[in-house]
């Protein structure tokens, strides 16, 4: 039998979902003993703060990433705000990248905080990928003195959902073998991609499980949900082949301001306009990046979001031209008159370019 006549067996990939455990506020725990057991938020206090990250001991009273100081300060009166290190986490997520790169190139940083790995072939010849998330696990804590929960699967979708199943300092693997049976019984709003709004949708369908979900065929998906549905048609029958990309393409840089005080006055917000676009293109400098696409965000006091936008027929060239266009696009803003409480500059359509990852291969023990 020649090689072209022999059955290929499908390419069996393991995947490891790495997602460190309350990050920054694990940091401040580790570096204040006076913040340690205690429910503690990374952030500002301040009216129009927001809480950046939240200690477990945080989580129990209802506070989460993102959520406005206020709120999370009424949900929990002894929380202690601890303001935020960023260089501080960066160093320690290098420290916790050059762990990963011990054992594969093919790391794909999706924060601070969280990455893939894809260990099919690994620089240790390890057969098992539960046995390197054990060991990048235990590194982890030995250098860093922080715990991470790890998920491992056979594609991007499944070990990132592994990784939030047992946190924290969890460590949990759907093998090839469980794959189907455990994307049936999982309930849709842990579907990664499916939000508040989307689940609400679903389950106006009869759509509450992965059980559910299987049952729809592709066009009653796509016709409730567009170019989505076939990504839903995808992960609930396991399809996820998208590579551990270890150079992932930027698609915008931006930055925003969000006000002590809203404002009406133009004069201001021209002015305040400016100096979101000089850090623009800071950013942008140093990424040694340009784009075409220039879009203002404009967030009013009621929390009613516009965004505008212009692509231009060639790169910005200069922080001139970014200002000329980013005024110009607040000046055709949907409501003049209202109270605004942030506005953001983001540049897309940028000049990078791509890069494609692959090299798996058959194995059998996961």
């Amino acid at each position: 039998m020649s090689n072209k006549e022999k059955k290929t067996k499908p390419v069996i990939r393991k995947i490891i979902h790495v997602d460190m455990d309350a990050f920054f506020a694990s940091v401040e725990q580790r570096d204040f003993p006076q913040y340690r057991n205690k429910p503690v938020a990374v952030g500002s206090p301040q009216k129009r703060g927001v809480v950046a990250a939240a200690s477990y001991e945080a989580r129990k009273y209802g506070v989460y990433s993102a959520m406005p100081s206020t709120r999370a300060l009424f949900k929990c009166p002894d929380l202690i705000f601890a303001k935020p290190r960023f260089h501080v986490y960066k160093e320690v997520s290098t420290q916790i990248n050059k762990i990963f790169r011990e054992y594969t190139d093919l790391v794909e940083p999706l924060s601070l905080d969280e990455a893939y790995l894809d260990v099919t072939l690994n620089k240790k010849n390890m057969i098992s990928a539960t046995h390197i998330a054990q060991e990048i696990k235990e590194k982890i804590k030995s250098y860093t003195r922080l715990t991470a929960s790890a998920g491992i699967s056979v594609n991007k979708f499944l070990a990132k959902i592994a990784s939030d199943m047992d946190k924290p300092d969890g460590l949990y693997v759907i093998t090839p073998n469980k794959v189907h049976a455990f994307i049936q019984t999982l309930p849709i709003e842990k579907f990664f991609g499916v939000g508040k709004v989307t689940a609400k949708k679903m389950k106006g369908l009869g759509i509450s499980t992965g059980a559910d979900l299987l049952k729809k065929d592709i066009k009653e998906l796509l016709d409730h949900f567009g170019k989505n549905g076939l990504y839903y048609y995808n992960i609930v029958r396991g399809n996820d082949n998208r590579p551990v990309q270890p150079s992932r393409v930027r698609k915008s840089i931006g930055a925003e301001n969000t006000f002590q005080e809203d404002i009406v006055d133009e004069s201001r917000l021209i002015l305040y306009t400016e100096k979101i676009a000089d850090e623009v293109w800071k950013r942008m400098s140093k990424s040694d990046t340009t784009g075409k696409t220039i879009t203002l965000k404009v967030k009013y006091h009621d929390f009613l979001l516009n965004t505008h936008s212009t692509t231009l027929s060639q790169n910005l060239e200069s922080i001139e031209e970014l200002k000329i266009i980013s005024k110009k696009l607040l000046a055709i803003r949907k409501f003049p008159d209202k109270a605004i409480r942030l506005l953001g500059i983001s540049i897309s359509n940028l000049n990078n370019g791509s890069t494609e990852t692959g090299g798996v291969q058959l194995t059998l023990k996961f």
